[in-house]
């Protein structure tokens, strides 16, 4: 009976919220871009020292750091605290940024990932009346990417992007931006499994050493090599160093904390990365539309729950995944209950706007709840395909329609 209550509510929210403009939401994701940049400036006055915009400084000085021939990965106490821990290719990139004052900077940082991701939501099939259900399923989390100044948002919609182009054989684009990825968040490797859902798997493969190397020398265009070549090993001597560090806000986090489990770290995503290729075995499954697009789904959540250095605001990335899974198949009463409390307990707790900020800070990020129903929903997505018969759980597509409608249609 709860079980019917929840999905009954939830029926009819989605029929109200559906009748909003698609354009009013990609209009409030922009504006939310400008005022939490803005938020984020001004409520940083009160601070003796440091910002709260902190990430997106470390991302901005890298660039100076990189062409003033200085090492990228020690600390930097006089402009920022923590260490940046991402390529020297993506510190070059920074210099987009790094030319402006923070402020204009940080709203323009913010407003790409925005941009980014909505063009990335907009290729997806998601029926016309469900679409406002699903940005609204996802803005409160939207709000708390964008307030940690990172690039979460864009992570996501990058990864929708390639899915998106290797549908439309544009492999070139696809391996492009998942080499871009990882050039940012080195969990981006996990997302090169989706080229095997495709024929053009080993063209993706080539496309993929080239995006490589053409990117990963690109700072040879401001250093020297012998530079980069120490900026390269830095790095690895970072995220070696830094992979002992924590449990993260992930699953192993979860178990840790809540059964006191102390598991190898590799051994742990050993399994899960055996876990998650279970379904790749039903390879008659792979001309499936939707089979391919729920092991996008699968993809980013996973990069989000077992990365032992997963943060509230990496989970833009994971409950996506959640989303696509939900919205692009046929509500069932287990599905929308999964959603809701999925909803409630990884959202809703982060901000305190409706969870008190003690609680916030004494359970729910210490104890990893925004992992627990993000993992239930991605053992679902994994296991389905190894007991459900494709009839049921996936439609024949039209070869003849456009990706977007032949998914649509296979959708039902």
């Amino acid at each position: 009976m709860p079980m019917l209550a929840v999905r009954t509510r939830w029926q009819a929210l989605c029929q109200a919220v559906s009748r909003i403009p698609v354009k009013y939401l990609y209009l409030v994701f922009l504006l939310m871009a400008v005022a939490i940049s803005l938020q984020c400036w001004y409520s940083s006055a009160d601070m003796e020292r440091w910002t709260r915009y902190n990430n997106f400084l470390i991302f901005k000085n890298a660039w100076s750091h990189l062409i003033h021939g200085q090492d990228l990965y020690v600390l930097y106490e006089d402009q920022y605290y923590d260490l940046y821990k991402y390529s020297p290719s993506f510190a070059m990139w920074m210099g987009a940024f790094a030319w402006m004052p923070d402020v204009p900077a940080l709203i323009c940082w913010n407003l790409m990932n925005v941009i980014v991701f909505i063009i990335a939501v907009k290729t997806l099939p998601v029926k016309k009346e469900r679409f406002p259900v699903m940005l609204l399923f996802l803005a409160i989390e939207m709000m708390i990417a964008l307030t940690s100044s990172q690039i979460n948002v864009m992570i996501a919609g990058a990864f929708i992007l390639a899915w998106h182009f290797m549908e439309n054989k544009k492999v070139w684009a696809a391996a492009l931006l998942l080499v871009i990825t990882i050039y940012i968040k080195v969990f981006g490797i996990v997302a090169l499994s989706l080229f095997l859902l495709y024929p053009e798997r080993w063209k993706a493969a080539l496309y993929t050493v080239f995006w490589t190397v053409v990117i990963g020398l690109m700072p040879l265009l401001v250093i020297s090599s012998d530079q980069l070549v120490f900026l390269y090993k830095s790095w690895g001597n970072l995220l070696a160093n830094d992979y002992s560090a924590s449990y993260g806000v992930s699953v192993m986090g979860w178990w840790h904390t809540w059964f006191n489990m102390d598991i190898s770290k590799q051994l742990f995503i050993l399994c899960a990365g055996l876990v998650f290729m279970l379904p790749f075995t039903r390879f008659r499954y792979y001309k499936e539309p939707v089979f391919r697009l729920h092991m996008l789904a699968s993809i980013l959540i996973w990069v989000v729950i077992f990365n032992h250095k997963g943060e509230s605001p990496t989970y833009i990335i994971a409950l996506t995944g959640v989303a696509i899974w939900y919205f692009t198949q046929a509500p069932t009463r287990v599905n929308t209950v999964l959603v809701v409390l999925t909803l409630v307990f990884t959202s809703f707790s982060s901000t305190d706007i409706i969870t008190p900020y003690w609680i916030a800070r004494t359970y729910i990020e210490p104890y990893a709840v925004k992992a627990v129903f993000c993992s239930i929903v991605w053992i679902k997505i994994v296991l389905e395909p190894l007991f459900t018969a494709p009839q049921i759980i996936i439609a024949a597509p039209q070869k003849a329609a456009p990706v977007r409608r032949r998914l649509s249609n296979a959708i039902g």
